[in-house]
């Protein structure tokens, strides 16, 4: 079962979902992890639909190892059409579960980073209340 999710995480390294830029993001944010050089840039476009801001579009890109990339790419695919208040309740266990194989403890941080930089820009751009880390 493992190859079959390595193989998963490899596609979406070699053929990432929603990379790219959106043209005037209401969320933007940069992040990188300086212990292995990944970086990555997310951006996101938001909908009101009955007073509840939905996600239209998500954009990522970045440069790293397979499992920061493919993690971003299988984020951004999760987050599509959800609002505000569900991406608050995304945790680090949604994201591994993502993965679908154990990661090893020098690995969680490429594993994670597409999380951090998600989280860290809507706390950006909402206020510190309407973010539940």
């Amino acid at each position: 079962m493992d190859s079959f999710y390595r193989e998963h995480i490899l596609e979406h390294y070699k053929n990432p979902r929603n990379w790219g830029h959106i043209p005037d993001p209401d969320v933007q944010h940069d992040e990188s992890n300086p212990l292995c050089g990944d970086k990555l840039h997310i951006e996101l476009k938001f909908r009101d639909q009955n007073g509840k801001h939905i996600v239209d579009e998500v954009r990522f890109n970045g440069r790293g190892c397979a499992i920061s990339q493919a993690s971003a790419s299988m984020l951004s695919e999760m987050i599509e059409g959800k609002t505000r208040e569900e991406l608050a309740q995304i945790r680090a266990e949604d994201v591994m579960d993502l993965l679908g194989i154990e990661i090893s403890p020098a690995r969680v941080k490429c594993a994670l980073l597409s999380l951090k930089t998600l989280k860290l820009g809507l706390f950006e751009h909402w206020d510190e209340e309407d973010i539940d880390e």
